[in-house]
């Protein structure tokens, strides 16, 4: 089973010329070459994910669930449609109101989400959660603090676990140490096949030269088995579909 975590880059008029508008395509190619079973996008907007939604008839995008706030950049799970079956869903913030909407807490600059549906392989096969988020970008202490309100959250359930999205932190900070490790729920899917966090970090100023480390995870707990991981650097001519890498991870189970 492929999986994808995706940071779309919201739709900033500041961008100039990569600006949603001139990279959209681009964004719908690399996805269509990779070829996800399963994709977490993150700071996609109401008209990204709608074109999206669009542009990839093979896969369907998990918002029923959603109260659909269109100032709100969504951390949002597209899946293939006819591969998998998924049987419930939801969101909740990362805050101390986890059902108040736009709500926040420890300092977060903006309000952060965590979405989840629980899938399955279609007609067979034991069912999973698929979980994505994006934490903040300047709270320290929301992150954390998000990390284990997600961990709590999921330690409770049975199924096997899969958490993706931008954590905005490197390996071994905090919030992977919440996550990662001894008597951890998780493990990191980039570790379990490369000995190296070296060339691994996830962003870049639509250059496609790294900057900064690995923030983009995807995480997994028994019995998955990571085959591959892959830090995606596709591009055209130069032109690069978003300021972050994807990050596509192969498992088996």
């Amino acid at each position: 089973m492929q999986l994808m975590t995706f940071n779309l880059r919201f739709a900033n008029p500041q961008d100039g010329p990569n600006h949603w508008e001139y990279r959209k395509e681009l964004v719908v190619d690399t996805i269509l070459r990779c070829a996800p079973d399963l994709l977490a996008t993150q700071e996609g907007t109401v008209p990204q994910l709608d074109y999206l939604a669009r542009r990839l008839p093979d896969y369907r995008a998990l918002t029923v669930h959603r109260r659909v706030d269109p100032t709100f950049q969504y951390p949002t799970i597209f899946f293939r449609h006819g591969v998998l079956e998924v049987r419930d869903s939801g969101d909740f913030h990362l805050s101390e109101t986890p059902g108040v909407h736009r709500s926040k807490s420890w300092e977060s600059a903006f309000p952060r989400i965590v979405t989840y549906g629980r899938f399955r392989l279609t007609g067979q096969g034991p069912w999973f959660f698929f979980i994505n988020t994006h934490l903040d970008h300047v709270s320290a202490s929301a992150r954390l603090a998000g990390a284990r309100l997600i961990a709590r959250y999921f330690s409770q359930r049975r199924e096997p676990l899969i958490l993706a999205g931008d954590f905005n932190e490197p390996p071994a900070a905090p919030v992977h140490r919440e996550f990662v490790g001894p008597h951890r729920l998780f493990l990191d899917t980039w570790q379990a096949v490369h000995a190296s966090e070296e060339d691994a970090a996830t962003q870049h100023h639509f250059d496609g030269h790294p900057r900064g480390s690995r923030i983009d995870w995807i995480l997994v707990t028994p019995p998955f088995r990571v085959e591959r991981a892959e830090i995606i650097r596709y591009n055209q001519g130069g032109r690069y579909p978003s300021d972050h890498f994807p990050y596509l991870a192969e498992v088996v189970y």
